[in-house]
């Protein structure tokens, strides 16, 4: 594959978690940008130079929750991706053009989930 590989930027609080979607989407040869986070994904979400073509975050961040993230996130870039990673994704209310995961998830499922997302 000529190209660069896709952008991903993980937004997630807990180490360990955002440590194994990390692997997991880089082993499929994503380029991953991290965040602890939603006032670090901003930051990124800000950088014009920077390519992001999905968000992932979990809906439980410290300082904001995912959804208020991704309302901000389409503010700054009106057409991205956003993928909710919730322990309750099935209750979840999911805006238009957005997707969501239920936790614990897979591998697999990530990987097909991400792999739908972006048209892969």
């Amino acid at each position: 594959m000529s190209d660069s590989p896709r952008t991903i930027l993980v937004v997630e609080d807990d180490n360990i978690v955002r440590m194994l979607i990390v692997d997991v989407l880089e082993e499929l040869d994503y380029s991953v940008l991290e965040a602890a986070d939603a006032g670090e994904a901003i930051t990124f979400l800000q950088n014009s130079g920077q390519t992001i073509d999905l968000m992932m975050t979990d809906l439980g961040l410290p300082d904001m929750n995912g959804r208020e993230l991704a309302q901000k996130a389409r503010e700054i870039r009106a057409d991205i991706p956003v993928l909710f990673a919730s322990g309750y994704a099935d209750t979840v209310d999911v805006p238009e053009g957005m997707h969501n995961i239920g936790k614990p998830f897979s591998i697999d499922q990530l990987r097909d989930k991400v792999n739908g997302i972006l048209g892969n």
